[in-house]
């Protein structure tokens, strides 16, 4: 009678239960970790050791095992069809297509070493390891976990590789590796790696040997590296472009600041300096107060005629483009420059709209209507 009451726990689906993870109290030995989307319904918190030494008992044992897995080099490895079933799809399709011998279902597991193959079909038990044996067989332990479709396991490896394993050395082992293996993040962090350490990576054996063996891939890396240094270029030229547009915002503040309410030495000429004035919090007002000096005595300070003069004419239309009220305004020729624009080239108008737009959108300040019609 108990023979029939164990034959029935291990051949009736819906009555064998559920492998479990291992206690919280456990877990230094036997490292365990759930999945945060859909977690298997196996992995339950507050599970009894008992419940945990039985699963390990039951694979340890192979007690009324169905399965026989063989390895390199001759290896036998005993499992129960329903637990393998369960566990991985492929699996479970192999062992549909399996001939049986007697009540045996063999499967072939070649590859990799006999080793590996005992902790993966352990961990397809328990869904726990051994720390020793995770670091010595990371690599065969995704290849067996994708191979066999185990996302858990494949999960574990990737963050046990990403985080312990990956130097310059085998960067380029581990990126064809993941590659093959589907493993995005991992092949994101590796590419990364690869491109921040080009140089001593293409110095690696790995690097010789893709290069041999996969002439597309290096191809491919190496376009990636050139795209990596465009954007780098890009990206720093945009920052430049970002401190010129700011500094030039500073610079129409401080010009408004120099005729409405003077600065220093120079100001409006109804403003009365006194020599003990606070120090001026613009700092672009010292440059713009020795160009508005110089501007006022050049005897050629016609447009074209002196350099620092057309600067100084280049600043005072600036200020007339990004100014909202001319009438009220105590900069001088802004209400000049403002009537000038209509008059303008279509050219001409367009260069300094492009201007005033960066200038905003540098100081995140929204276009208003009155200049996106200019």
């Amino acid at each position: 009678m108990d023979q029939k009451c164990n034959v029935s726990l291990f051949d009736t689906k819906k009555n064998i239960p559920a492998p479990p993870p291992l206690p919280r109290s456990m877990a230094t030995a036997f490292p365990c970790k759930v999945e945060n989307n859909n977690p298997p319904a196996r992995m339950h918190s507050n599970v009894s050791s008992a419940t945990r030494d039985l699963w390990q008992r039951v694979y340890n044992e192979g007690y009324k095992a169905d399965v026989y897995i063989s390895t390199d080099n001759g290896g036998i490895i005993y499992a129960h069809s329903i637990i393998l079933a369960t566990a991985s799809p492929v699996l479970k399709g192999m062992l549909k297509q399996a001939n049986r011998h007697h009540h045996w279902r063999p499967i072939s597991i070649f590859g990799v070493p006999h080793d590996a193959v005992r902790v993966f079909v352990r961990y397809l038990y328990s869904s726990c390891y051994e720390k020793e044996e995770m670091k010595q067989f990371t690599l065969h332990l995704l290849v067996l976990s994708h191979v066999f479709v185990v996302p858990q396991l494949k999960h574990e490896c990737q963050q046990k590789l990403e985080l312990d394993f990956l130097t310059i050395d085998n960067v380029v082992d581990f990126f064809q590796l993941s590659l093959l293996c589907h493993s995005p993040r991992l092949v994101l962090i590796c590419h990364r790696k690869i491109l921040q350490n080009f140089k001593a990576v293409s110095e690696s054996e790995g690097w010789k040997v893709m290069k041999q063996s996969h002439p597309v891939l290096e191809k491919e890396l190496l376009e990636s590296l050139v795209e990596e240094e465009n954007r780098k270029t890009k990206n720093m030229r945009r920052k430049n472009e970002r401190v010129i547009y700011g500094q030039l915002y500073e610079a129409m503040d401080a010009l408004v600041h120099i005729f409405s309410d003077g600065c220093r030495t120079i100001g409006p000429h109804d403003k009365d300096f006194k020599a003990n004035q606070a120090p001026c919090s613009y700092a672009a007002c010292k440059g713009l107060e020795l160009l508005v000096r110089h501007f006022a005595g050049c005897k050629l300070r016609l447009p074209g005629g002196c350099v620092h003069c057309k600067r100084m004419w280049q600043v005072l239309e600036l200020h007339s483009r990004l100014c909202v009220d001319p009438d009220q305004c105590r900069v001088p020729l802004c209400r000049k420059f403002k009537q000038r624009i209509s008059r303008q080239g279509k050219k001409d108008n367009v260069k300094w709209k492009i201007l005033v737009e960066k200038i905003f959108r540098t100081r995140g300040i929204v276009l208003a209507p009155c200049f996106q019609r200019q």
